[in-house]
């Protein structure tokens, strides 16, 4: 069924379906349909789902309904929905309630289920150990291929995925992964250790969740296994999970990026003075920061007087400069994610961001400088000095955003090496640093060129 049909899908047509058992849904357009619908609906609708069904649905909802499902169902109906939960699903899951929630909940689970739910939530937070899973198919070096496809058929509908296969050794230490395909056109009484290369790429459980998706990014795999410092194989992280990872730490960069701090649930979600809460510290301190604009334009207030000429570009220099420092530092910042550079590559980057500063300066500073030159030729607006103002607003141009450029690409780096996020160094940031010094350049530009003159 096509995603635009769910729109004309009431409670009486879906309840119907599920009561003939048409299964015309896919498990993420059910749950979409159920987040649509209010509190008592959704309760409703998620109870005329089979069992099965259910399962699948679940994970897919947001946790603000999950968590609301799961407090609504009985207690038989919520433990089948976690024991049948996949691993990774269910910590995710668990990771977000109140611990004593988790307590309740994990004693709903058989005494196998609990444990693995347990050891998968005593890794740390934002780590690799908490996305695995550890439904995989493992097999020996001396198994034939007939051995290892037998032995997928009858355990393999229990794995997170059959496209890659781990070989272990006789204690489980990881030797090789190997691709499906390999398994399906080598002949059947060829042993395992016969098409195996013996190099793969893993991950261990203690890494941060960020490593994950470079290594993924990396390597071509849907799936990599997770290992610990002894080589054992612990689990494996496949590409759905990571890239709805990546989904959130796009998420959180942006909304950072924006002047805010991320949002942990959906906007329309997330409580009123929450939000106001994740706004306004992030707003006052770039007001405060702001107020620093006041400061240098009082202070220079007597150059101010003397030629009020310059407060006309006041505007056009600070901005030019907050935004090619926001330019600079959305760039980088992006390209710290996606590992393009490194705090390591920081005298290439400013290298680059001077030439990018004085190129982009001088462009802007040329458009400037045309524009008071046409203009004094049908206005007397900026007076007999026309020529000062223009060679002036020029000059400061260059400077200012040679040192927007810088800033911008600078911050990034600075947070990165003191282990703070990158994306703190925001725009709004950026251009409220790049405010205050702006107005400090252009006016000792002007000082040093009217001097004599105007000042």
């Amino acid at each position: 069924m096509a995603a635009n049909d769910l729109e004309r899908i009431d409670y009486q047509d879906f309840k119907q379906n599920v009561l003939n058992g048409i299964k015309t849904l896919q498990p993420e357009e059910v749950a979409s349909l159920i987040d649509r619908s209010s509190f008592e609906e959704q309760k409703r609708l998620f109870n005329e789902l089979p069992p099965d069904i259910a399962v699948r649905t679940f994970e897919f909802l947001p946790f603000n309904t999950q968590k609301a499902i799961i407090q609504a169902l009985k207690p038989e109906g919520a433990a089948h929905i976690l024991k049948e939960m996949a691993p990774d699903d269910r910590t995710a899951f668990l990771e977000e309630l109140p611990s004593a929630s988790i307590s309740e909940l994990l004693k709903l689970l058989p005494i196998e289920e609990r444990a693995l739910a347990l050891k998968l939530l005593g890794y740390p937070e934002n780590s690799v150990g908490r996305l695995m899973t550890t439904d995989y198919i493992a097999v020996k070096m001396d198994w034939t291929v007939q051995k290892v496809l037998d032995y997928i058929r009858e355990f393999g509908h229990d794995s997170e995925t059959i496209n890659i296969v781990y070989i272990v050794d006789d204690e489980g230490k990881l030797i090789d992964d190997i691709r499906i395909r390999e398994f399906l056109f080598a002949p059947l009484n060829k042993q395992v250790k016969d098409i195996s290369d013996r190099k793969f790429v893993s991950l261990s459980a203690y890494d941060d969740d960020e490593e994950a998706i470079k290594v993924f990014l990396r390597n071509d795999r849907i799936a990599l296994p997770v290992i610990d410092k002894q080589g054992f194989l612990l689990g494996i992280v496949t590409i759905d999970d990571v890239l709805h990872l990546i989904n959130e730490e796009d998420t959180e960069d942006f909304q950072r990026v924006g002047g805010s701090e991320a949002l942990e649930d959906p906007y329309m979600q997330v409580p009123f003075l929450e939000l106001m809460q994740k706004r306004a510290g992030w707003l006052v301190l770039l007001f405060l920061g702001e107020m620093l604009t006041a400061t240098a334009m009082g202070y220079f207030q007597d150059e101010i007087a003397k030629a009020v000429v310059l407060a006309l570009f006041v505007p056009l220099i600070i901005s030019s400069g907050g935004n090619s420092g926001s330019q600079a530092s959305t760039l980088i910042i992006r390209a710290l994610a996606l590992g393009e550079v490194t705090v390591k590559d920081w005298w290439k980057i400013m290298r680059r961001e001077i030439f990018s500063g004085l190129f982009l300066g001088s462009l802007l500073g040329a458009i400037g400088f045309l524009r008071i030159t046409l203009w004094s030729v049908f206005t007397p607006l900026y007076g007999p000095h026309w020529l000062l103002v223009a060679f002036t607003v020029c000059f400061a141009l260059i400077g200012v955003v040679l040192w927007g450029t810088l800033s911008g690409a600078m911050l990034p780096l600075i947070l990165k090496k003191f282990k703070c996020d990158p994306a703190s160094s925001s725009a709004p940031f950026v251009a409220t640093l790049v405010d205050v010094t702006g107005l400090i350049i252009y006016f000792f530009i002007a000082s040093f060129i009217m001097k004599g003159t105007l000042l």
